[in-house]
């Protein structure tokens, strides 16, 4: 699969302390595992040129207070609280000056961020991702991509996830509905 570097950014979901280390507070192993592929894609999208964006889940403690209906801490206990470690992206992964990091507050990351901007100031049009969780904001934020008109191309072997199952059916929902799908090897730049 081609990708123009000029026009292309990794988008590189929520690989954050909460949920890639041991110690974070919705540790799963596969998202700590997917830590050296996403490295991986960084590197290749990096040497050919191409943009690479961060997104970060932070939430403010009282985010989800008087809230109607969505909770996220209802439904995950209190995660990568705003200042916290759990926050901070993981250390082995090389975030540089020139890359863009969101900081988003719901499973989207184009929910009311600075990412569409960014993407359109830069001339971007198809965007590579990976990250974690397959099924939450990898997924949430593909579908938003394809919605916005973005080419959303997911990165199935740099995917981090609690249940195989849970990777399984992003995927498949992914190519099926909005979007495509490679491997790290697959990619190659033009």
């Amino acid at each position: 699969m081609s990708f123009d570097p000029d026009s292309t950014a990794v988008v590189v979901v929520d690989m954050q302390n909460g949920f890639c280390h041991p110690d974070g507070s919705l540790h799963a192993p596969a998202s700590e595992d997917a830590i050296a592929d996403v490295t991986d894609v960084v590197s290749a999208a990096r040497d050919a040129g191409a943009s690479v964006v961060y997104t970060r889940d932070v939430h403010p403690p009282e985010q989800f207070e008087g809230n109607h209906y969505y909770d996220e801490f209802e439904r995950w206990g209190e995660h990568v609280l705003e200042d916290s470690w759990d926050a901070e992206l993981v250390a082995d992964l090389d975030v540089r000056d020139e890359d863009h990091v969101v900081t988003k507050h719901t499973y989207d990351a184009f929910y009311r961020t600075d990412l569409e901007g960014h993407l359109d100031a830069h001339g971007i049009d198809d965007l590579l991702l990976c990250g974690t969780l397959a099924n939450v904001c990898v997924l949430h934020t593909a579908g938003s991509a394809g919605l916005r008109d973005y080419r959303p191309v997911v990165v199935e072997d740099a995917l981090g996830y609690i249940e195989e199952d849970h990777k399984e059916y992003a995927v498949e929902h992914s190519d099926f509905l909005f979007g495509e799908l490679t491997t790290k090897d697959e990619i190659e730049f033009e």
